[in-house]
């Protein structure tokens, strides 16, 4: 008898042990490595030239197929991916300081409420490196000085993405760097030193690291060892390639068609430069992957890979930009390999880059979510649980304008921006350029529903299950009770707040 009680007294202690092992391992905090790269489309097969990290984050993650952007605009949109908020809420509009670009209000009153200060709250290590806000680290913006809260390592670019020739702020220490490849290739210090960070963690403390690349923004140079790469591919002839956009905002009517061949051989080259600077961001992945690998920190590890914005190469006879609200310029990638996700997935929810700080948030083992986020957590998905998760994108645009155009005169004073001669000063926005669009899909049904700020109270509505390339307007042809309902649901996301943002309700 008394072998006996002692045996089951060893199994229900070894069952006591096991489960509590068991638990330790269900809750322990996963790491979370976010790639981000500037200006990388879906539409223009963006994607196309990273076989690395299709390899080892698409075949051994989820692909997102319906990720968009809150604003197809660096600055805007980096706002948004820190904050958890759309435009209207954290007031960034714009690339400049005045439009709220690392400007006082941010720096006063959403900064200290990016996602990374809950991160850091949970016990993360966080580290940061690359483009964070166009303006950040100017002088009139608080300067190299100004390190974000919430990051316990910062290498912050000063200004917009470059390779070469610019300044880091190094945890509040300007640190400047030159043109020599080995030693200031921005995407591949940004590597290098995410490679140093890693080696320095262990499994005792989560960590969150960041990675913001340059790439495949202007200027679009390549690392040396690929400026031969893709020397026969051309920029995708889509069907809105150098075709004249009708009943459409007048600043993308007022495009030339067609394009002029110096200007197509030019859209060409950007296209072949773009994806050459985006096989360094491949490398990043593989290393960033093969160190968490040899680590042993891979299998606990979240790796989200995502872009800004999207962008136009010629459609509707657009040289060169963004700033639309097309699909190929508020389309970009997400995919998320990480501890429960089945491989080589995909989901068609739509998700927005307003839903990724609280993801992060969410999977930290954070109790609750901060009441300011306008995103939702999409960790559900990542974990396969199917739900209808968002039925209603919001995308929201300021346009910009300058006093002087030094390139193109002719437009000084006229309330345009970026106008260049090489483009034959076809510009690319206006201060009217400014609207609000949703963008709703149910299982039967997809439209785009756009109000421009302009004289004119351009409407533009797409149906894009029949037209996924947003040729014809049908904004004069729809049924009226279908404009009343996109009205009304674009007039209440407009405003909302928090929860009030969660619009997964139908039309």
């Amino acid at each position: 008898m008394a072998g006996a009680l002692i045996w089951t007294s060893l199994c229900v202690t070894f069952v006591i042990l096991a489960f509590n092992t068991a638990w330790t391992f269900q809750t322990k905090q996963p790491n979370i490595v976010f790639v981000l790269t500037d200006d990388q489309d879906v539409v223009l097969f963006g994607q196309q030239p990273m076989p690395k990290t299709h390899k080892l984050l698409t075949e051994q993650g989820i692909l997102f197929k319906n990720m968009f952007v809150s604003s197809p605009l660096c600055c805007p949109s980096r706002a948004s991916i820190l904050s958890g908020q759309f435009v209207h809420n954290h007031n960034t509009h714009n690339n400049s300081a005045l439009g709220g670009c690392s400007g006082p209000a941010w720096q006063n009153q959403v900064e200290p409420k990016a996602f990374v200060t809950y991160l850091k709250a949970e016990g993360y290590r966080t580290f940061f490196a690359g483009k964070y806000l166009n303006q950040y680290g100017f002088k009139r913006t608080g300067g190299v000085e100004h390190v974000p809260p919430g990051w316990d390592e910062w290498h912050g670019l000063v200004g917009n993405s470059v390779y070469y020739n610019y300044s880091l702020s190094v945890n509040g220490v300007e640190e400047k760097h030159g043109n020599n490849y080995t030693e200031d290739y921005l995407t591949d210090v940004i590597h290098h030193r995410g490679l140093e960070f890693l080696s320095q963690q262990s499994e005792r403390h989560p960590f969150f690291m960041m990675l913001s690349t340059p790439s495949c923004h202007a200027p679009f140079t390549p690392a040396p060892q690929y400026e031969k790469e893709f020397q026969n591919e051309k920029a995708p002839r889509t069907k809105s390639f150098n075709v004249h956009g009708k009943d459409k905002h007048w600043l993308v009517e007022a495009a030339a068609t067609p394009m002029a061949d110096d200007v197509i051989n030019l859209v060409d080259n950007n296209y072949r430069q773009r994806h050459r600077t985006l096989l360094s961001v491949d490398d990043m992945v593989e290393g960033v992957y093969n160190k968490l690998k040899a680590m042993d920190l891979l299998d606990n590890t979240y790796i989200f890979f995502s872009s800004d914005n999207g962008f136009h190469l010629g459609q509707f006879s657009l040289p060169n930009d963004k700033r639309q609200p097309y699909e190929f310029d508020i389309r970009v990638p997400l995919i998320v390999r990480g501890p429960g996700i089945k491989p080589n997935t995909t989901s068609e929810e739509s998700v927005t880059n307003v839903d990724l700080a609280p993801t992060f948030v969410d999977l930290s083992g954070s109790k609750g979510q901060p009441h300011q986020f306008d995103g939702m957590s999409f960790a559900r998905i990542l974990h396969s649980e199917t739900h209808q998760f968002r039925s209603t994108v919001l995308v929201e645009y300021y346009g910009e304008e300058a006093d002087k155009v030094p390139e193109c005169p002719q437009f000084n004073g006229q309330h345009l921006e970026g106008c260049y001669k090489r483009f034959h000063c076809i510009c690319q926005d206006s201060k009217n350029n400014t609207y609000g669009c949703i963008r709703y899909d149910n299982s039967k049904e997809s439209f785009k529903f756009c109000e421009f700020q302009d004289t004119a109270n351009t409407i533009e509505v797409y149906d894009l299950k029949a037209d996924p390339d947003e040729l014809t307007n049908i904004a004069k042809t729809a049924p009226p009770q279908l404009l009343s309902k996109l009205t009304d649901k674009l007039a209440k996301l407009s405003l909302c707040k928090g929860k009030g943002c969660h619009d997964n309700t139908d039309l």
